[in-house]
């Protein structure tokens, strides 16, 4: 039993990972400064950041040993976020830039160095 939670919780992991780097180049594309840095080819771990614009910063981080969201506003933490609420803030960020900026024309945002992204 714990053999097959082990793998599934990598299996998840893996997911997120990969779901990471999509979402970097997606916000790439729009002309966001994003990343998604991962260590080696196993995609057990990841660090995603995102500038939502002027000192406003979104560090997503995922590994076996557990899922965290800060958010950050001037070199200050705003939010840090664990677990399920993690992932629920991410998707809302996922939903952000699926909704709000799909009319945006593609590449519309480059000319600018950051552009704003507002969460709800």
């Amino acid at each position: 039993m714990f053999t097959r939670l082990a793998q599934q919780h990598r299996d998840f992991v893996k997911d997120l990972v990969m779901s990471l780097r999509a979402l970097a180049t997606v916000l790439e594309n729009r002309g966001y400064i994003a990343s998604c840095y991962t260590c080696g080819d196993q995609l057990n771990s990841a660090s995603f950041m995102v500038s939502l614009g002027e000192n406003h910063l979104i560090r997503f981080l995922v590994s076996d040993y557990g899922i965290t969201w800060t958010e950050m506003r001037d070199d200050r933490e705003l939010m840090k976020l664990e677990g399920a609420e993690a992932i629920a803030q991410l998707e809302e960020l996922a939903n952000v830039v699926k909704y709000c900026l799909a009319d945006a024309p593609k590449g519309g945002r480059k000319k600018r160095k950051t552009a704003q992204l507002q969460l709800v």
